[in-house]
C-alpha cells in the first residue's frame, strides 16, 4: 500500500508549514487517474497524524476527475481510466486533470492572546 507512504509525507510537509501551531483541517485533491485510494488515505492519515500537530484534525479529500484533450480533433472528453478513445476514433490523447496529489489547504489553530 503506497498511501502510507504518501500520506507520511503528506503529514511532514504540513507540520513544517504549521510552524508548530495545531492543525485543524487539511484538504487534499486527489485525481481519479492518480492511482491513489482516497480511503486509503484517510486511514492513514488517522495512523499517521497520531502524536503530531495534525492529531485529531479533519481530513478532507476532493476527488479531481479525469480529462484529457485529442491531439486530432481538439474535443476534451471524459476519462474515469488514464487512457481513451475520442469520439472522432483517436487514442492520442492529453491529460488535462485526472493525475493531481495536492496539499490545497491547511487551517491552522489561530491562538488569541
Amino acid at each position: 500500500m503506497h498511501e502510507l507512504g504518501i500520506t507520511q509525507n503528506i503529514v511532514a510537509i504540513v507540520t513544517e508549514h504549521a510552524k508548530g501551531m495545531k492543525v485543524q483541517k487539511v484538504v487534499l485533491e486527489i485525481g481519479k487517474l492518480s492511482a491513489i485510494m482516497p480511503d486509503a488515505i484517510k486511514f492513514c492519515f488517522d495512523i499517521c497524524s497520531k502524536g503530531t500537530l495534525l492529531e485529531n484534525s479533519l481530513l478532507e479529500i476532493i476527488e479531481i476527475p479525469g480529462l484529457a484533450k485529442c491531439r486530432q480533433c481538439g474535443a476534451e472528453i471524459a476519462l474515469d481510466k488514464p487512457f481513451g478513445v475520442c469520439q472522432c476514433g483517436s487514442v492520442q490523447l492529453d491529460l488535462i486533470t485526472g493525475e493531481e496529489l495536492k496539499i490545497k489547504e491547511i487551517e491552522i489553530e489561530e491562538i488569541c492572546v
